[in-house]
């Protein structure tokens, strides 16, 4: 006869779900709040060892905690103010200019400034639309970011008209695929560049609310044909 390990097992099923919930609910804090802290240490660091011959910001010979960061963001802030001007716009217009004469840092400073204009520019995005294209096969789609037509030298070369679309990696989409798709095979999707970013970096789990819905009506179908 086996033992009855009712109220055991009512208290594994109460601790998991529990456990779990309180995961779900302390993962975003915790992992956003580790973030902060490695950014803001890895930068207050890296620019305190500059301030250090400063007495100022120096006690006992050594930097304030939080004097590195707190410069960085005075920088930043004071490069905004200094390129919303005319004067600003010029000077940093010419270094732009220089920067793209030289020739093996014009590629990376291009990609760079590309890529700080589609995360941080607002309406200006090199991301045109959010489009779904069949990736890695046909069949699968991955979520992806229309940036331009192919260059034309590749569109001659394949016969194609073709254009460039970024695949970003999840949870990371700072890194990922530049592929180039026929037009005809990129299905444009009424979603923003915001909510397709925070629908790869959750891995699927936060949906536009317009997406929810109509995931629950596909699912509902889907049970059914199965059924």
């Amino acid at each position: 006869m086996m033992p009855n390990d009712g109220p055991s097992t009512g208290w594994r099923h109460w601790a998991k779900a529990n456990f779990l919930t309180g995961l779900v609910a302390l993962a975003p804090v915790v992992i956003t709040g580790y973030v902060l802290w490695y950014v803001f240490t890895t930068v207050d660091a890296w620019l305190s060892a500059a301030l250090v011959g400063i007495p100022w910001l120096t006690w006992q010979g050594k930097p304030l905690p939080g004097v590195g960061f707190v410069t960085v963001l005075l920088i930043i802030l004071l490069t905004g103010v200094v390129a919303r001007n005319v004067a600003g716009f010029q000077f940093l217009r010419f270094w732009d200019r220089q920067l793209n004469r030289i020739p093996m840092v014009r590629g990376i400073y291009r990609a760079v400034k590309q890529i700080s204009q589609a995360f941080f520019g607002g309406t200006r995005s090199v991301f045109q639309a959010v489009v779904l294209v069949p990736f890695p096969t046909r069949g699968i789609y991955a979520v992806g970011f229309l940036t331009s037509d192919a260059p034309r030298e590749v569109c001659n070369k394949t016969g194609q008209d073709l254009v460039s679309v970024f695949l970003p990696t999840s949870p990371n989409p700072t890194s990922g695929y530049l592929i180039m798709v026929p037009r005809a095979e990129v299905t444009r999707v009424e979603m923003t560049v915001e909510e397709a970013m925070k629908l790869v970096i959750s891995g699927g789990t936060v949906l536009p609310p317009e997406a929810e819905s109509g995931a629950d009506g596909v699912t509902e179908r889907a049970q059914s044909n199965a059924g």
